[in-house]
């Protein structure tokens, strides 16, 4: 590291320590695994156990809440909670939504469809007539949400969404691929949903802090540490428990609960 950088970083620690000792950051989430969400009462996940980890080494403890995403960001609006994991940057959050600057992760939102029922996309176009089951609020990009030659629909839960698509009762379903998968094979449909190639679009998913005074100084030492941890055998290791282990992706996650926008 740069002798500036590291003068940098041990001034944004001593700016934030007066802040950070003692202090417990109330978190909120939607269950969203497997980056994060809540099994048997207990959270779990990526971006989960990055964060608190993280936050642990900059000398946070951290209470974390799980509900539907617009309560999450109505309560971060109204200065109830001090942050919100894995959300995307969208310009009307700003006011009241502070992003640490190094993304947690990145969502790539596909489409998903039946084997039994195709369509060939290769194209947002080749949405014509279709209907898609979307989650409320969720944004997905500009051009999907805002096309009106196809049909969106809402659905309250992710599970819900593919069990509409397993009976027909849409054409085709979008989410995160991760998502996506887990929730597949959670629902045993795996010889009935696949992934279709196209994404329709990657967004970095970040940790947003509530607009408090000293947050800016939390956000930039979080980006910092966050580097540091991702270069680490630990972050790895975390990677590969989620996505790898047969354990963890047959128990991750027994239900979602309401989910409502990213």
């Amino acid at each position: 590291m740069p002798i500036s950088a590291r003068l940098i970083w041990i001034l944004l620690l001593f700016c934030l320590s007066p802040f950070a000792l003692g202090e417990r950051l109330r978190l909120v989430s939607d269950d969203w695994a497997p980056y994060v969400y809540e099994q048997n009462g207990q959270p779990r996940g990526i971006d989960y156990e990055v964060t608190t980890e993280v936050l642990r080494r900059l000398g946070y403890e951290v209470q974390w809440q799980f509900m539907p995403f617009k309560r999450c960001l109505a309560m971060i609006e109204q200065g109830q909670a001090d942050g919100i994991m894995d959300v995307f940057q969208v310009e009307s959050r700003h006011p009241y939504l502070l992003y640490v600057p190094e993304p947690m992760s990145t969502a790539e939102l596909i489409l998903f469809q039946t084997k039994a029922r195709r369509h060939e996309v290769s194209s947002l176009d080749e949405l014509a007539g279709l209907t898609v089951g979307t989650s409320p609020g969720y944004n997905y990009s500009a051009a999907f949400n805002e096309a009106e030659f196809f049909k969106r629909e809402a659905a309250p839960t992710h599970e819900a969404n593919f069990g509409k698509l397993a009976l027909g009762r849409i054409d085709l379903a979008i989410t995160d691929r991760r998502v996506g998968l887990h929730v597949i094979r959670l629902m045993g449909l795996e010889q009935q949903i696949e992934a279709l190639p196209l994404v329709v679009s990657r967004q970095p998913q970040y940790l947003g802090l509530a607009r408090k005074p000293g947050r800016e100084a939390l956000a930039q030492a979080f980006a910092e540490e966050l580097r540091r941890f991702k270069q680490e055998p630990a972050y790895a290791a975390i990677m590969d428990h989620y996505t790898h282990d047969p354990e963890t992706v047959a128990n991750a996650v027994e239900q979602q609960e309401s989910s409502t926008a990213r």
